[in-house]
C-alpha cells in the first residue's frame, strides 16, 4: 500500500463522497481531508481555513509527499450573491468574492501542494471546475462571475500543468466537471438539468476520469463522462 497520503480539500457533498470512495479501496493510501468542519470517518482531518496561506504552508511542510491532490472547494452562490441573469446585476464586490473562492483559493493550494507530488512516480492533482467555464461553449450568457471564475481556474490549471511537466513528468493536473449533483450548491438551479447525480455517483464518475487519464492529458478539463471540454 502506498503510505503517502491522498490529500482532499473540502468536505462538502462531493469532497466527502470522493474521500469515502477512496478510503473504501483495499489498496488505498491514507486519506487526509482539509476542512473547517468534520472530516469523513476514517480520514485524517486537518481543520484549517484553506484561505489561510500561512496555514497551508505549514501543512505542506508537515506532509513532505502526497500521492494525489484533489480540490473540491468552490461556490456557485453565497448569502450575498446569486448568478447574474443580466449585466445590470453585476456587483463588483460579489464578483471579487467569487473569484477569491473559485480561482485564487485553488491556485494558492496548488502553489503549495503541487511540489509535494512525487517527482519520479505517477501522481495526479485535480480541481473541480465547470463546463460553464468554457468560453467556446457559452451560448446562453448570464452567470458572468461564476463563468469567469471557472474560466480563470481552467487557465490556472493549464498554466500550472506546463510547469508541473518540467519537474514532475509522470504527474497530471486536471480540471473536473462533475455534472449536476444533488448538493445544496446546485439546489436552486437543477430543476431543468437533463440529469442529476447523487454525490456518490459523481464521485465514482470523477475517480474513473482521474484513473484513466495520463500525463498527456495534463492541463485539460474533463467532464464526468471522460469527455474533454474545449476551452
Amino acid at each position: 500500500m502506498n503510505t503517502a497520503p491522498l490529500l482532499i480539500f473540502g468536505a462538502g457533498a462531493i469532497g466527502t463522497a470522493m474521500a469515502q470512495a477512496a478510503f473504501a479501496r483495499p489498496d488505498a493510501p491514507p486519506v487526509h481531508v482539509v476542512t473547517r468542519g468534520m472530516a469523513p470517518e476514517g480520514c485524517t482531518p486537518h481543520q484549517i481555513d484553506p484561505g489561510d496561506e500561512a496555514a497551508l504552508a505549514t501543512l505542506a511542510q508537515t506532509l513532505p509527499e502526497i500521492s494525489g491532490l484533489l480540490i473540491t472547494t468552490g461556490t456557485l452562490h453565497t448569502a450575498g450573491y446569486a448568478p447574474e441573469k443580466s449585466l445590470k446585476a453585476l456587483d463588483p464586490a460579489a464578483m471579487a468574492e467569487i473569484y477569491r473562492i473559485n480561482t485564487i483559493l485553488p491556485a494558492t493550494i496548488l502553489k503549495h501542494f503541487l511540489p509535494r507530488l512525487p517527482r519520479k512516480a505517477p501522481a495526479f492533482a485535480a480541481a473541480l471546475s465547470a463546463r460553464v467555464g468554457s468560453i467556446s461553449d457559452n451560448a446562453l450568457g448570464g452567470w458572468v462571475s461564476y463563468r469567469a471564475s471557472k474560466a480563470a481556474l481552467n487557465q490556472v490549471i493549464r498554466t500550472f500543468s506546463v510547469e508541473l511537466a518540467r519537474t514532475h513528468p509522470k504527474a497530471r493536473l486536471l480540471g473536473l466537471h462533475p455534472g449536476t449533483v444533488a448538493t445544496p450548491l446546485s439546489a436552486p438551479y437543477r430543476a431543468n438539468a437533463p440529469r442529476v447525480f447523487t454525490a456518490a455517483e459523481s464521485a465514482a464518475h470523477l475517480w474513473r476520469v482521474v484513473e484513466t487519464t495520463t500525463p498527456e492529458d495534463s492541463g485539460k478539463l474533463f467532464a464526468w463522462d471522460g469527455q474533454e471540454i474545449a476551452p
